[in-house]
């Protein structure tokens, strides 16, 4: 997903972001993963099929864009944590919450398809540096702390925490 450019219709706006730092959860063996837990409400849609929106609250104001990515029956996805602003895209878009507010994404996003029409990918610049480290935020994962599953595009100041 780094480098594609994301797109949001709202009405007759759309806004866009070139994504630059994301963050895989890969299924119910993942610790940090949601679907860690099992399977509930607020984790059918990772179940389900592919290139589906998984859109979460998070410290009680934050609204989390995920895109579902396992087969259906595998609760996996990828987090957008940050993006290059683009079309119609006003504010900070280094950081997840900060990513879906400029993009105006929500809960009502959730569950969505990301192939259209009100959301999808197009390719973007190609990515020449990809980083790895540890995801941010998930120190309570045990040894899924430390895995390697964030990556960043490492030529793009629009990510939100450099090495």
């Amino acid at each position: 997903l780094l480098g594609k450019t994301l797109f949001i219709r709202h009405g007759d706006l759309v806004r866009s972001s070139r994504i630059t730092e994301t963050e895989a959860y890969v299924g119910e063996h993942d610790l940090a993963c949601h679907a860690a837990k099992g399977r509930t409400k607020r984790t059918e849609v990772m179940f389900g099929e592919s290139a589906h929106a998984y859109v979460y609250l998070i410290y009680g104001m934050y609204d989390l864009f995920n895109i579902v990515t396992g087969t259906e029956g595998e609760a996996q996805a990828v987090l957008i944590r940050a993006g290059e602003p683009g079309e119609n895209t006003d504010g900070r878009t280094d950081g997840p919450g900060r990513f879906a507010r400029a993009l105006g994404i929500s809960r009502a996003h959730n569950t969505l398809s990301v192939l259209g029409p009100d959301i999808w990918l197009r390719d973007g610049s190609k990515v020449n540096d990809i980083i790895t480290t540890p995801r941010i935020g998930v120190d309570y994962a045990g040894e899924w702390a430390d895995a390697p599953l964030r990556f960043y595009d490492a030529e793009s100041k629009w990510v939100s925490r450099s090495r």
